[in-house]
């Protein structure tokens, strides 16, 4: 790896002097916009969220730019610059409506545009067989235009590049068209070549079996193998000099990170499995999910060769899902342990000395009642929400989908509501239930329900006979710079996927870093997290992978629960009988149909376990020093969470590369 340190070692360093120079007119702008009366934090929210990513994927990705810089690894991060990302979320009489999230509209001041980096990417045509060889004739010819954005690493001088793909036209596309008189249809030809990188696709952890899709998947592969090859060719010992035409050493300067597969051919792979072993690395990103790879998804494989299977249980990065978006916390772990944390977040079990210390356990307490103060205002403001910052901020936010089961969530929500009604005079510990995330557009059970959420809050938030003790909001538009927000305010963290369905998750990560306690099922990263915390301070329940495979086998009976579970049978009564709907006692037959009938996910096997552990979770908040002591315990556990050491894993064990800490010099430093 030596020659491609050394090439990127000039690269870097030309990197860092232009991002200097950068930051030397950020802070410029920043005096002078102080000086102008201007709020460069309020500047600051203004900004788009950039349109990259749908959901934890994307922002995994991002975790993991992160980590690659600031442990100074060489290397391009590579997308697709959608012209639209994933849609702005209005929510109007309770459904989910789409608008297009048109981020580029003011440009975006981070990026460079590359066109001399320009790559030719060609669809259709056909194959020639002939004397000379095989060739790809009548092809129609795409133009990858590269926009590099820099990724800074932590206080270390170097910045990596994060390359993004848009689709262009050349300028001679269906020329003959214009010769003939057919311009206009020229020019439309043109725009629908260029769809290739106009928009996202909403779907998050689910493959899209459309065209444009495959088009999409095809067009950022084959332009980045390119561009890969291309520096390949160019780089001689950090030199441009000697164009190298011998490909044979590819392999060994260039590394490419991978997870799992989604599909293999297993019939036609069979024969050739030795070959095909021989170099492929398989790795999930939790080890439950490693487990599962290894024990049904590839099973044939893994028996074939074993140690091609590893796992890297994903991370986040503590640069900014805790000191930016939570700088309170973060000064108080820094005022206990010192600052290099934040590049080794396994330094937070030094936490774990101060467990019983009270300055520690009334500063960290102090800081939550802050955050979560900041966000009933921010919800008051752009919401026109008034909630109680002294309740329990219980928050679920990640997609919508069948298998997180906000279903379950809904069903406790409405429990809570039934048993508040009965008894109103009972010391009730007050909730403020949010939950927040994107239904994919053509997914009619999601968008269910998020009507079913907004309708339970419609009938929990007027009831004066609740009051404040409960209150449920469904949070619109869930996205970053929101996240940023919520997650830094949450006391209970809602991690309650079917066990054996979610891979991994961050979400669960970046709760425990900001301070929530985790209530959960043991199921992707969870199982880690009980692990490094200590499963007693977290509030685990349900099933585990083994009862739920036992009872596949033995057959899930939906009306056996509803039978035998007497405040069950009361909220599926409620929701069916139109309680939460009347103006349309129907409106959610189909959610209670598919709960009783063919539920995959298994709702009411784990909703009486569910209940009584939040029970447990409302009987410890009325606590707050031993609620704040958990807290201690599971901040203390999150180094294992850290992006940097799932980095460093696929560094060591698959790339073959070692992670360094050291800084380089700044161009104005002195020599």
């Amino acid at each position: 790896m030596d020659e491609i340190y050394s090439y990127q070692a000039t690269e870097h360093a030309s990197c860092s002097q232009r991002l200097h120079t950068f930051f030397g007119f950020f802070l410029l702008s920043y005096s002078v916009s102080s000086q102008l009366g201007l709020d460069m934090e309020e500047l600051q929210d203004m900004e788009e969220d950039a349109g990259l990513g749908n959901g934890g994927l994307g922002r995994l990705a991002a975790c993991f730019l992160d980590s690659m810089a600031t442990l100074g690894l060489a290397a391009y991060g590579y997308g697709i610059r959608y012209e639209f990302g994933i849609f702005n979320q209005k929510v109007v009489n309770g459904w989910q409506v789409e608008e297009a999230d048109d981020w580029l509209r003011y440009g975006n001041p981070w990026e460079k545009a590359r066109p001399e980096y320009m790559r030719p990417v060609h669809f259709y045509g056909r194959v020639e067989h002939n004397p000379d060889g095989v060739k790809w004739v009548d092809t129609q010819v795409i133009l990858a235009l590269p926009y590099d954005t820099p990724v800074p690493g932590y206080r270390n001088n170097i910045v990596n590049t994060m390359r993004l793909w848009s689709a262009k036209a050349p300028c001679e596309f269906h020329l003959k068209d214009f010769n003939v008189g057919g311009y206009i249809q020229a020019v439309l030809d043109k725009n629908l070549a260029e769809n290739i990188s106009r928009v996202l696709y909403p779907n998050d952890n689910f493959f899209e079996g459309k065209e444009l899709r495959l088009k999409q998947e095809y067009f950022v592969v084959a332009a980045t193998l390119q561009d890969i090859i291309r520096r390949f060719k160019a780089s001689k010992f950090g030199s441009t000099e000697v164009v190298r035409m011998d490909l044979t050493t590819l392999p060994d300067k260039v590394r490419q990170l991978g997870s799992s597969l989604f599909h293999v051919n297993t019939l036609d792979c069979r024969e050739h499995s030795t070959q095909f072993v021989s170099y492929l690395v398989v790795n999930g990103v939790a080890q439950i999910h490693s487990d599962i790879i290894k024990d049904t998804v590839f099973k044939d494989f893994y028996d074939v060769d074993p140690q091609k299977f590893q796992n890297k249980t994903n991370g986040i990065t503590p640069r900014r899902w805790l000191v930016m978006c939570n700088p309170g916390l973060a000064e108080v772990i820094a005022e206990r342990i010192g600052e290099d944390y934040i590049r080794d977040l396994s330094q937070l079990k030094s936490l774990l000395k101060f467990v019983d210390d009270d300055a520690l356990i009334r500063d960290i307490a102090k800081v939550k009642q802050e955050n979560k103060m900041k966000f009933a205002v921010l919800l008051e403001e752009q919401c026109n929400v008034k909630i109680n910052p002294n309740s329990m901020f219980d928050v679920q936010v990640k997609r919508i989908h069948e298998y997180k089961r906000q279903l379950l969530n809904c069903l406790h929500i409405i429990t809570l509501y039934n048993r508040i009604k009965k008894e109103p005079n009972k010391a009730w510990t007050p909730r403020t239930i949010m939950i927040g995330g994107k239904a994919a557009p053509g997914y009619h059970t999601a968008k269910m329900i998020i009507k079913l959420i907004t309708a339970i809050g419609e009938v929990v938030n007027n009831d004066s006979v609740v009051g404040d003790r409960l209150k449920v909001i469904f949070l619109e538009n869930y996205r970053v710079t929101l996240a940023e927000k919520v997650i830094p305010a949450a006391d209970l963290s809602e991690q309650i996927s079917t066990a054996g369905t979610e891979a991994s998750g961050t979400g669960n990560m970046k709760f425990m870093l900001n301070g929530a306690l985790t209530i959960g099922t043991m199921d992707g990263a969870n199982v880690e997290m009980a692990e490094e915390a200590g499963e007693e301070n977290l509030f685990i329940f349900g099933m585990r992978v083994k009862d739920v495979e036992a009872l596949d086998k033995k057959g899930y009976d939906a009306m056996e629960y509803y039978n035998r579970i007497p405040e069950l049978k009361q909220v599926i009564d409620q929701i069916s009988g139109g309680f939460f709907s009347p103006g349309e006692p129907d409106q959610f037959k189909d959610i209670v149909k598919m709960l009783m009938r063919h539920d995959r996910f298994k709702v009411f096997a784990d909703y009486e376990d569910y209940i009584k552990c939040q029970e447990k979770v409302s009987a410890l908040y009325k606590n707050t020093k031993e609620w704040t002591k958990m807290v201690i315990h599971n901040i203390a556990g999150c180094g294992k969470f850290s992006s940097d050491r799932t980095i460093a894993q696929y560094a060591r064990e698959i790339w073959g590369m070692e992670p360094s800490l050291e800084k380089i010099a700044a161009p104005d430093d002195p020599r």
